[in-house]
């Protein structure tokens, strides 16, 4: 019998900058890093940086990533994150940067937040952070 680990955190705050339209696959593991936080009951925040908003468009979406018996549509990744509770925040300066809008993303996203938000959560004593 496996008992659950004390968790004495609030959230998890995970930065996803070095995917891109080329490494898409560079999102399975901080996807999944997400939904593990997630199901440890502390909260969860995604926040896309850099060229990776490029890859919450409705045509990027359906890329296949994963390794193995686990690969499945980044939608599919996505989607399962968010219905665990994880927030998904695309940074709008990388949006504006990126050619791109609010309405070119797919509806899972949570909304725009960019390095400030990122970085009030990396600073709160509650809070821990992962960069990919």
């Amino acid at each position: 019998m496996s008992t659950r680990p004390s968790i004495d955190t609030q959230g998890l705050a995970i930065l996803i900058w070095s995917a891109d339209r080329f490494h898409a696959a560079r999102l399975a593991t901080p996807l999944l890093m997400a939904q593990a936080a997630a199901a440890l009951e502390v909260e969860v925040e995604v926040f896309f940086a850099a060229q990776s908003v490029q890859l919450l468009t409705r045509e990027a979406v359906t890329q296949t990533i994963g390794f193995g018996a686990e690969a499945q549509t980044l939608d599919a990744y996505l989607q399962a994150a968010a219905a665990a509770g994880v927030r998904l925040w695309v940074c709008s300066h990388a949006l504006h940067a990126a050619g791109l809008s609010a309405n070119d993303l797919v509806p899972v996203c949570t909304g725009q937040a960019g390095a400030v938000a990122f970085m009030a959560r990396t600073l709160a004593p509650d809070w821990r952070s992962l960069v990919f």
